[in-house]
């Protein structure tokens, strides 16, 4: 099963080009359903169709689907027996109603609820591919991350050992109530197995992340940021489109020719910065004098963007850890973390028991150590386009234990 996701900052064009690799999907034969979970849903204006909650068939030149996902309504219909036994384990702890009523109104989760679609939508089994159109790039960050914060503060709160056993909320929380306890108990563990089936699926080999952006020096500089973010969760990302690329004037003169040729030049030294700093492929868009709106329009530009090259095809970098032995002569190993680092970013490096804590802009990830850095000290770090090479030399107090 194949799921891509396109994001970008607001206004890059990143719905029209989800669809227009739909329409190209579509016509090369392949089975796709594209799905907006933008809050502001603009994909039906794209599609020149009529779309809501429900998939339903839209003319792409091929069999394809297109839906809105609606979050107010999953909220209505999924949230409700959760949140009941949420204000269960408030009022238990000694909450009051009215606080609990208010408590259990968690943000976060509407968004959640739209991930959790998308997953039913891709491992339904009746599309061999779905597109995701997803908010910007902030709004997206957040809504990848929740599936793995929302475990860890769950696990935290209400560990596995503690919901499995029968009664044992129950006992904590000082209630002779044990059926309903129990109850929450296997509330909170469909929540975990849900949150846990969300992370396989965004970590999975079917699934990457293709950033769009216009060749401009702050958009640029947001796409080096989120592919680090992105490196961090372990979501890969397959491709870069640099939308609205200004059209080469030629030999024409005038100033509107003038001005198209500074544009041009302006786009080509960021563009030239952004391919020697990424390693992953950078598609190229011209800007078009009219905005691609229905079938004909969208398959033209799908052809102009993937040519001849499957629009699905995925050649993602998922943030490998390598580990380098010491070279002759040297009692240093090297763990490279394939994680891009931009030049102005903020770098954490600490060592937390077994674990290596790399914080990059405010974003952690926790890297299990090999067994054999386990006995060892960091030495050095050095963060480049090839990502971050951390230097460790045995630790003479626990080397031989």
């Amino acid at each position: 099963m194949r799921l891509l996701l396109f994001t970008g900052k607001g206004g890059v064009g990143k719905t029209t080009l989800a669809a227009a690799t739909a329409a190209r999907a579509a016509g090369r034969g392949r089975k796709v359903l594209v799905v907006s979970t933008d809050p502001a849903h603009s994909l039906s204006d794209a599609l020149g169709a009529s779309l809501d909650a429900r998939p339903r068939e839209v003319d792409l030149g091929g069999p394809a689907a297109a839906a809105e996902i609606s979050t107010r309504e999953l909220l209505d219909e999924a949230w409700e027996e959760l949140r009941e036994h949420l204000r269960t384990i408030l009022v238990g702890a000694g909450v009051g109603e009215l606080d609990a009523a208010e408590l259990t109104s968690l943000p976060g989760v509407e968004e959640l609820l739209a991930l959790t679609e998308v997953q039913r939508l891709a491992t339904s089994g009746l599309w061999d591919a779905v597109i995701v159109d997803c908010g910007p790039t902030a709004e997206t960050l957040r809504l990848l991350s929740l599936p793995e914060s929302l475990s860890g503060y769950l696990e935290r709160l209400f560990p596995t050992h503690r919901r499995v056993v029968r009664g044992l909320l129950a006992n904590v929380a000082g209630s002779d109530n044990v059926e309903r306890w129990d109850g929450v108990a296997d509330a909170l563990g469909r929540l975990g197995e849900r949150l846990a089936a969300l992370r396989e699926l965004l970590t999975g080999a079917g699934t990457s992340v293709r950033l769009v952006l216009t060749p401009e020096s702050v958009a640029a500089a947001e796409t080096r940021r989120t592919l680090t973010a992105l490196a961090l969760q372990q979501i890969r990302v397959d491709g870069l489109v640099a939308n609205r690329f200004a059209p080469d004037p030629g030999e024409e003169t005038g100033a509107a020719a003038e001005w198209l040729r500074t544009r041009r030049a302006e786009q080509e030294q960021v563009l030239g910065e952004l391919l020697d700093s990424s390693e992953v492929p950078v598609r190229v868009v011209e800007h078009r004098p009219a905005e691609p709106v229905g079938a004909a329009a969208l398959a033209e530009l799908g052809e102009e963007l993937y040519e001849d090259s499957d629009p699905l095809a995925d050649s993602g970098t998922t943030g490998a850890i390598d580990l380098a032995a010491p070279e002759e002569g040297s009692e240093e190993y090297t763990l490279r973390i394939g994680l891009p680092v931009h030049e102005d970013a903020e770098l954490g490096l600490s060592r937390i028991g077994d674990e290596l804590a790399v914080t990059v802009d405010g974003r952690r990830r926790m890297v299990a150590l090999p067994p054999v850095l386990k006995r060892c000290a960091v030495t050095s770090a050095v963060a480049g386009d090839d990502g971050l090479r951390v230097g460790f030399r045995p630790d003479p107090d626990v080397w031989m234990r």
